[in-house]
């Protein structure tokens, strides 16, 4: 498939907010993404220290953000977010690790290949073992963290403002 993880600059700008659009127009959640939905501006998204912190105060993580470009012709399919350490909320509900990919690039394995390509970087910082969580509903992203090694812990009932079904399901993946 041909995936690289290169972290946000201003080559991908335009890309960036195209994905940006692409996934508010299909009503897709923007997960993964470190907050791209809520910024009206690149520039604005890559500040993420000072605006992560400033929504998520004592909740702050921080995280590293890859976009998952396409080799052969440069082209954004996917954005993958690396979050440590894990705060009670990450531990219970989000995980270590989140990502989307663009409407029209799904179905192809991009996700599962820039997960595989994500688990390296978890090392490199230390990880024994990272969490991922998706919706009990979820077949693709469930899908993708077995296919990278995610053994299934356990189903917590979460708010709907977190889980459109209710139900997220916790795997952890040993590195």
């Amino acid at each position: 498939m041909g995936l690289k993880l290169v972290r946000p600059g201003a080559a991908y700008a335009e890309q960036v907010m195209q994905y940006r659009e692409e996934m508010l127009a299909n009503n897709d959640s923007l997960d993964g993404c470190a907050g791209l939905e809520d910024v009206s501006s690149f520039s604005e998204w890559v500040d993420f220290e000072n605006r992560l912190k400033k929504a998520y105060g004592e909740g702050y993580v921080p995280s590293e953000v890859f976009l998952a470009v396409r080799e052969e012709d440069d082209r954004v399919v996917g954005i993958i977010d690396y979050r440590h350490p894990l705060t009670p909320f990450l531990l219970k509900y989000g995980g270590n690790v989140g990502y989307s990919i663009r409407p029209g690039e799904r179905r192809k394995g991009y996700a599962c290949e820039m997960l595989g390509l994500l688990l390296p970087v978890c090392r490199e910082y230390g990880e024994e073992k990272i969490l991922l969580t998706c919706d009990q509903d979820n077949e693709a992203s469930r899908r993708t963290i077995t296919k990278n090694g995610g053994v299934l812990e356990n189903e917590v009932a979460a708010e709907a403002s977190f889980s459109k079904c209710g139900v997220v399901q916790r795997y952890w993946i040993t590195l």
